[in-house]
């Protein structure tokens, strides 16, 4: 479906678009999670780390558009209507009226989050298939347009081919994805490609980062049963007591490193032991504070260039230094209450987190979009800036 942007838009994302979108696919990393109050309401939070600031943008979709996705040109294309107003940060694929949903929800609750998989390997039998096959990358819209469960997405997806089509702005590469999706009631699935296969996966621990797959992931967290949120701070050595003068031994176990295993176990523990708070804006300050624990400065670490760690390479203009190294670093981390529909984003620029209320968004009636980068400096709520652009 073609999106309509401001012109502002389009003339800033058409340079970059072609330059820009092979870091998304290649280099990204993040860390996603569920938290829940007292009451049980769910809560989700994830963080996007990249080596380079992108053209996101913060984009309010419509109920009633139509979509159509195409898994090659002489393949039949697959079509919806969507039923549910959508709220998500998006780039541009195709072009930049092709928005591509890599986080977000709906008004009915379900979450749905694109994260790096570099593996992604799917079925490659699309030429027997007899019913249209939807392109992985366009399954933001196809979930969160029509479906306001997990159980409602696992019943559309075992009737529905999903294909990792080539995506001409990375070079005709597969798409490198998983996706995660939350609903209210808590239950999480992963859909994954795997040897071949799409793989719809429960997720019991509502946590993802990227790969390996999440059940290798959920059977290395057997590696930390040990894990406890209780400081054991006295000890006996034969004859020698010895006493930790300190609170916070019970973290000593937590892996430290920022790779994809080490953040999948951080997660699982913080959601696992962080407060159960009362009140809903309670909830949500007690998830920031959480999600902060993923959140990474430039430089932390650093893959120089050439290295097999490598990430992502800055683009540089012909002609210029090719950087000696890159560093990955939090470019946004989204928060989203799904009892209250309100959705909060703070940008690598921000202190702060700008917040989107998708409850007053009841007369939009077209696609709407600012960038992402125009949060930096933002009032606490961005809603009436999203909902005035054109």
């Amino acid at each position: 479906m073609t999106q309509i942007l401001p012109r502002r838009l389009r003339v800033a994302l058409t340079s970059l678009v072609a330059l820009l979108l092979f870091a998304v696919n290649v280099a990204q990393a993040c860390t996603s999670l569920i938290y829940r109050d007292q009451a049980g309401r769910i809560y989700f939070g994830r963080t996007l780390e990249l080596a380079m600031e992108l053209p996101y943008q913060v984009t309010v979709f419509p109920a009633g558009l139509s979509y159509t996705s195409r898994t090659s040109p002489q393949a039949p294309a697959a079509s919806w209507t969507t039923r549910y107003r959508m709220l998500a940060v998006t780039m541009p694929d195709a072009g930049p009226d092709d928005l591509k949903i890599v986080e977000g929800f709906n008004e009915a609750g379900l979450t749905f989050s694109l994260l790096a998989f570099a593996s992604a390997a799917g079925p490659r039998d699309s030429a027997l298939r007899t019913r249209a096959a939807l392109a992985a990358i366009d399954l933001g819209a196809f979930t969160l347009g029509q479906f306001a469960t997990v159980a409602e997405v696992k019943a559309a997806l075992a009737a529905q081919p999903v294909l990792l089509t080539p995506l001409g702005p990375v070079g005709g590469a597969a798409s490198p994805f998983h996706f995660a999706l939350h609903d209210r009631s808590g239950r999480s699935i992963v859909v994954e490609f795997v040897n071949g296969q799409q793989l719809v996966h429960d997720n019991p621990v509502g946590v993802m980062t990227n790969g390996p797959s999440l059940p290798w992931h959920l059977t290395n967290l057997a590696n930390y049963s040990f894990l406890r949120n209780t400081d054991v701070s006295t000890g006996q050595f034969g004859s020698l007591a010895v006493a930790q003068p300190d609170s916070g031994i019970a973290t000593q176990g937590l892996p430290a490193s920022n790779t994809s295993v080490g953040r999948f176990v951080r997660a699982a523990f913080y959601a696992q032991y962080a407060e159960k708070v009362a009140a809903p804006d309670d909830a949500v300050r007690t998830l920031a504070r959480i999600m902060n624990n993923f959140d990474r400065p430039r430089n932390i670490t650093i893959d120089p260039r050439g290295a097999s760690g490598e990430g992502l390479r800055v683009p540089t203009a012909p002609g210029a230094a090719v950087p000696d190294f890159s560093s990955e670093y939090t470019s946004w981390t989204a928060l989203t209450d799904l009892d209250r529909s309100t959705f909060y984003l703070r940008t690598y620029g921000g202190l702060n987190y700008v917040k989107f209320d998708l409850t007053t968004m009841t007369g939009i009636t077209r696609t709407q979009s600012i960038p992402l980068a125009s949060l930096n400096g933002m009032a606490a709520d961005g809603t009436a800036a999203l909902v005035a652009a054109r």
